[in-house]
């Protein structure tokens, strides 16, 4: 399971967030909200929103995404769910259903919602990993328009608070093969950090 929180001011919040009556249709079904946070992470993932895989198995990053997320922060899957180190807060924290062309797009208001809520209670953070378009958008104030390629190749300018990345997608395999710089230049200081937080 994606790890159970235990802190009474984030479990208030996760129960007001199934509550609410945007998130009705999901609680019916029996489907809470999938995040993860706590006073003592010091850092925070910010991806897109659970998968259907995530959603059936109540776990985020479930999935082939989440295998390479984890391995290009070269952690395994018992220090990213169990640390209590790592804050998991997508920007939707349900599965948002299947469009044409893949999963469809987190709902636009819920980060502006819940996030700032979250992040009030983490007061040990000392990076965010920004995963995919919605996530660098939000938290770096970008336009639409901005590439998010160039947005990781510039990562250095918004370390050390938010680290940008790609999605971990295996869709994205022939971006990585265009860009090599990517694993040759920016894994390796991902890393770096990860294991001097965690540490």
């Amino acid at each position: 399971m994606t790890p159970e929180i235990t802190d009474p001011a984030v479990l208030a919040i996760a129960e007001e967030i199934a509550a609410d009556p945007a998130n009705a249709s999901f609680t019916k079904r029996g489907v809470g909200p999938l995040f993860y946070a706590g006073p003592q992470c010091r850092i925070m993932i910010v991806g897109q929103a659970p998968g259907r895989v995530a959603e059936e198995t109540g776990i985020v990053w479930n999935d082939r995404s989440g295998d390479r997320l984890r391995d290009w922060m070269g952690i395994d899957r018992d220090t990213f769910y169990h640390s209590g180190k790592l804050a998991i807060v997508p920007m939707d924290f349900y599965f948002p259903g299947t469009g044409k062309s893949g999963d469809l797009p987190p709902r636009k208001d819920f980060a502006h919602k819940w996030h700032p809520r979250l992040l009030a209670l983490m007061p040990n953070l000392e990076m965010t990993i920004l995963v995919g378009a919605y996530a660098t958008r939000r938290y770096l104030h970008l336009p639409s328009s901005a590439s998010l390629t160039e947005v990781v190749r510039g990562y250095k300018q918004y370390l050390p608070a938010y680290f940008p990345l790609v999605h971990p997608s295996p869709r994205n395999q022939m971006w990585m093969k265009k860009n090599p710089w990517f694993a040759a230049d920016v894994l390796p200081d991902l890393k770096a950090r990860v294991a001097n937080l965690l540490a």
